[in-house]
């Protein structure tokens, strides 16, 4: 999936694919026709860089039954050629789970929706899944004859058939049809999950990797032969390591991590970086500035893993460096330092904005940091952050940092966090908003109400609006 265009976070657009709170409040108050196809061009063109941890689905849901929006648009997408041409997730996963949402609430046309595609669309197994949380069992018995037509009466089709119970998320639409007495459901479907379970049991059996008994050598060879066919196991192979080797082979994994093969020196990095042993900080050094970058980023994620002072100790020297190794010195200040690390947090946190922008990977640790420090004189370029990162994820952990460092955030961004995208957001929204806001109370009170919100909002919710809380 290619990266989605992000509109300014100045516009609607913007704000609706950001996921944040003055994007609904901006929403409610723009014209409806132009709301919703703000609206409707988030959902079928997923904004999010990382669809799989980011939320978007109950956000856009809310928004659709506020302004009581159709689904025309989504229908328009899902019956749309390409749902047979381009079959990634990413393309209709979101809209799917917008449907499901809606049909939570009660939106019979999402429901219909759903079933429909589930019968013919691509992505039937996401359509399943939302069905399986949502409808009746009369609703997902009619499903029983599309969905298994989808797997011809062939070996390689019992086949198909069992992966895809087998991976199913939600497994009750498959246990209804086990129990159909119909033999084309009911006896394949019971054929296809025991197949599945012997499958298991047949990898469980065949496990790949070191076997007890294997040397220190042989561990780093198959480190190696796993880095020459593409896949990074410095991390298993350590561990591995920890398993067979005993101190007298430390001069061998010492050698190794200086002068062996790539795939020997990640793994041997790593395994001395959790033993703590004394040599390996130099060697990380010597790693992270040589010419071979698969061995560089080893020793950085080998030094990240570290969780002693010598690590907190070294990275005070390395955190001014101007390299990868100097931005995890940074970030090991930020997770693990104390209040004489704040400067070069603050400077670190203000470089990643200027250098990298809004959406670095390293801003996540220096965000945390500077809330966890305290750094008050962080509050302005945490700000710009919240504003302007098109990560969820990352405006939450802003949004907390803001709450430790920034005396206006219980009647500034708290106040529009209330309606964020994210549940850990709306959570520390929940707990800091100033009350006083009459905006504040009215919407406490319909999250507290909203079956579809998540427990550990109406938990921060009930401690304020509950019988102890002070009256809003």
């Amino acid at each position: 999936m290619f990266d989605p265009f992000i509109a300014p976070s100045g516009t609607l657009l913007g704000l609706l694919q950001r996921g944040r709170g003055d994007g609904t409040l901006h929403a409610l108050a723009a014209p409806r026709p132009e709301a919703l196809a703000a609206l409707n061009h988030c959902v079928v063109s997923d904004p999010r860089h990382d669809w799989q941890v980011e939320n978007r689905s109950l956000y856009y849901a809310r928004l659709y039954l506020d302004l009581d929006g159709g689904i025309e648009e989504i229908e328009r997408h899902l019956g749309d050629p390409d749902d047979h041409t381009d079959t990634d997730d990413s393309r209709t996963g979101l809209a799917l789970s917008v449907l499901g949402h809606l049909a939570s609430y009660g939106r019979d046309d999402a429901l219909a929706l759903l079933r429909r595609y589930a019968a013919t669309g691509a992505n039937w197994a996401w359509a399943l899944d939302e069905l399986a949380l949502r409808d009746d069992d009369a609703g997902l018995r009619s499903l029983a004859l599309p969905v298994l037509g989808r797997f011809p009466a062939t070996e390689e089709g019992a086949a198909a058939l069992a992966a895809a119970v087998r991976d199913s998320f939600e497994p009750r639409p498959w246990r209804l049809w086990a129990d159909d007495p119909r033999e084309a459901v009911g006896a394949r479907v019971r054929a296809a999950t025991e197949q599945g379970s012997f499958d298991r049991w047949q990898r469980q059996m065949r496990p790949g990797g070191p076997r007890p008994g294997w040397s220190v050598e042989a561990v780093f060879d198959w480190a190696q032969q796993a880095l020459e066919r593409g896949s990074a196991l410095h991390v298993p192979a350590a561990r591995c390591l920890s398993a067979v080797a005993g101190p007298e082979d430390r001069p061998q994994i010492l050698r190794a991590a200086r002068d062996g093969s790539e795939g020997a020196r990640c793994a041997a990095l790593h395994y001395l970086a959790e033993a703590a042993d004394p040599a390996v900080l130099d060697l990380i050094e010597t790693a992270a500035t040589g010419p071979a970058r698969t061995v560089a980023d080893a020793a950085v994620a080998a030094f990240e893993r570290m969780t002693g002072d010598e690590a907190v100790e070294r990275a005070r020297r390395w955190a001014r460096r101007p390299d990868a190794l100097g931005a995890s010195a940074a970030g090991i200040l930020a997770c693990r330092g104390t209040a004489q690390d704040a400067p070069q947090v603050l400077g670190a946190l203000r470089e990643a904005v200027r250098g990298d922008g809004p959406d670095a990977p390293r801003l996540w640790c220096l965000v945390d940091g500077a809330g966890r420090l305290g750094i008050a004189c962080a509050a302005p370029v945490l700000r710009h952050i919240y504003r302007e990162t098109s990560s969820s994820h990352l405006r939450g952990r802003t949004a907390r940092a803001l709450a430790a460092t920034d005396p206006s955030f219980a009647t500034g961004f708290a106040v529009e966090c209330l309606w964020d995208c994210e549940e850990t957001t709306r959570e520390v929204a929940a707990l800091h908003a100033e009350t006083g806001d009459i905006r504040v109370a009215e919407r406490l009170r319909r999250l507290a109400a909203d079956p579809a919100e998540e427990a550990e909002v109406q938990t921060a919710v009930r401690s304020r609006i509950g019988p102890d809380a002070p009256a809003l």
